[in-house]
């Protein structure tokens, strides 16, 4: 099948070309982002391959339709940059990597949560400076802290599992319990207990309309004073100018992200000689208690060559009609 791949950078190049050399799509790579301004290039394109900063709104649909393609392939997990209304009336199918590796999330989430405790980015660059006081850098034994884990799906579990293994104690959420956290001694409550009782939250849902700023100024107001914060699931779980103004009471006492509710245009990037004109970012940047990362935390090896392989599998079964195909969103 003929595939138009927008967002392209030089790593999923290679590693879709070498998952591709078993299946021989025709792979043309765009760097721009698909937009309904960019969707024309790719007309004639019987499937799109599209990220997760895509814009694959109602016009992007339609002008996908209009061009000739009928799927779209997304390889990420996530699917809410996508209008599945719009897909269906124009008879787009939408399919997606419903999992690729939650390790490298999971560890990414644990990453951030150690370096903020014992502010590995601000001791960096002071020996860099040649600075070795410890002033400021105290932290704390994880042993024995709670920990709240909103979401326990396939990356939340393995959250639960190594923080378990730091002898922390977990408290979790879910609509649905997970048999394996509960053996592992997690507790599931409410989520408004949670955040009242936890040292630490992370977040592992994905973003619907009910959850959209799920951490607001009024559930950071029932935390305790000092809770970090953690989310490397979807930016907007966290409405950012209620935590930075949590951040500057002390309500918030580290904030770890590697996503952003207005990441798009920002993440995946080189602006370093530009202007950020985004306001509420920059200032998040200012703050020395806020680690950002630029939703890196799926970016290992292991999950490229996954994201790849089940990507060219969705494509190679809605062209055959065998194998395995992960629908979002079949055509109408």
């Amino acid at each position: 099948m003929k595939i138009g791949f927008f967002s392209a950078r030089p790593y999923d190049r290679q590693f879709f070309d070498a998952a591709n050399a078993a299946v021989g799509h025709d792979i043309e790579y765009f760097e721009d982002r698909l937009t309904h301004q960019t969707a024309s290039l790719a007309a004639g394109f019987e499937s799109v391959c599209c990220f997760v900063n895509d814009d694959l709104g109602a016009a992007a649909v339609e002008r996908l339709a209009a061009g000739g393609t009928r799927l779209i392939a997304l390889r990420c997990a996530g699917f809410n940059h996508v209008d599945l209304s719009a897909a269906r009336r124009f008879g787009v199918a939408v399919a997606r990597v419903p999992a690729y590796s939650p390790n490298a999330v999971a560890e990414h989430t644990v990453a951030l949560m150690l370096a903020l405790n014992r502010k590995i980015h601000r001791a960096y660059n002071r020996v860099r400076e040649g600075n070795f006081s410890l002033d400021g850098l105290l932290g704390f034994d994880f042993a024995g802290k709670l920990i709240g884990v909103v979401g326990t799906g396939q990356i939340g579990a393995i959250v639960v599992r190594i923080m378990h293994g730091f002898g922390c104690c977990v408290l979790a959420h879910d609509v649905q319990p997970n048999p394996e956290c509960e053996r592992l001694g997690a507790l599931y409550v409410p989520l408004e207990e949670l955040l009242a009782r936890s040292d630490v939250v992370t977040l592992h849902c994905p973003l619907t309309p009910q959850t959209r700023h799920l951490i607001n100024a009024e559930r950071l107001a029932l935390m305790k004073a000092g809770v970090m914060l953690i989310n490397t699931s979807r930016g907007a779980l966290v409405d950012t100018r209620a935590a930075i103004l949590a951040l500057k009471t002390g309500r918030l006492g580290a904030l770890g992200i590697d996503v952003y509710e207005e990441e798009s245009g920002l993440f995946f990037e080189d602006l370093s000689n530009r202007v950020i004109q985004d306001d509420v970012f920059t200032r998040l940047l200012t703050l020395p208690n806020v680690l950002v990362t630029g939703h890196q935390a799926f970016f290992t090896a292991e999950a490229l060559a996954k994201i790849a392989e089940v990507t060219l599998e969705n494509v190679r079964a809605f062209e055959t009609g065998s194998g395995t195909l992960h629908l979002v969103s079949p055509p109408t």
